[in-house]
């Protein structure tokens, strides 16, 4: 069984966010970047799969060279080759359609996304995947199992669950609760240094949008307390200023 997993480059969690003076990109500077956390989820699914059902494990990844050492963490995690295409990830279509490039001709049983990337937030990426290739696709999963050619995947609705059936191969985007990220052993870290990390060209159109601006939300504005003895105060600030009442 052949897994691709797409990872994505995203900066930490805890990142002061800024951009540039111009507001036409973000700034990295001092910034760090991590492995996009629900792509660890499916990283880390699709290496159990592995283990229980054989086959192999190849992350991809749009990016430029900078996104190498992420790449080399998810070899270090367990994968056992990887594929970076050379640009920038500059909108969800064109990433992926060079992702769809890529596995029209790797013969991929199943390809794993996170449900979204922390940095967007577009949840774009995999339908537009299993779209252009011709095959399903089932969003924001939280379980996963294969039984010969049919997946069952479990996903979280309004009221419940859902558990839908599909038969190899499809697209599936994971959500917390498919798997517990794991972290890398020294024995992992020293085998990824040669493991296989393939380097392509975009092909094909690219990009249809573009970034114009970025703004910061408007801060928040000061807490205005009002004592507990004039609630004639509250409800005219409720009123007129508030405009809620």
């Amino acid at each position: 069984m052949k897994i691709l997993v797409c990872i994505s480059n995203v900066p930490d969690t805890t990142a002061r966010i800024s951009f540039t003076p111009d507001g036409k990109a973000f700034n990295t500077s001092g910034v760090q970047f991590i492995i996009n956390p629900y792509d660890e989820i499916a990283l880390t699914r699709a290496l159990e799969l592995k283990e229980s059902l054989g086959g192999s494990v190849t992350v991809i990844n749009v990016g430029k060279p900078d996104t190498e050492a992420n790449i080399r963490k998810a070899l270090a995690i367990g994968a056992d080759d990887a594929i970076r295409v050379n640009a920038d990830p500059s909108d969800a279509y064109f990433v992926a359609s060079q992702i769809a490039h890529v596995a029209k001709t790797g013969g991929y049983d199943i390809i794993l996304t996170g449900k979204e990337s922390i940095d967007y937030n577009g949840s774009q990426v995999p339908g537009m995947i299993a779209e252009l290739l011709g095959i399903p696709s089932v969003s924001v999963a939280t379980k996963l199992t294969i039984d010969g050619t049919t997946a069952t995947l479990e996903r979280e609705i309004d009221g419940g669950k859902e558990i839908v059936t599909t038969p190899l191969p499809f697209v599936a985007s994971a959500q917390k609760g498919m798997a517990e990220p794991r972290i890398p052993n020294m024995r992992g870290i020293m085998s990824a240094r040669t493991k296989p990390l393939a380097v392509t060209e975009p092909q094909g159109s690219p990009a249809f949008t573009v970034n114009e601006k970025y703004e910061l939300p408007p801060a928040k504005a000061a807490c205005k307390m009002i004592p507990a003895d004039n609630p004639a105060a509250l409800i005219d600030l409720l009123h007129n200023e508030a405009k809620i009442i």
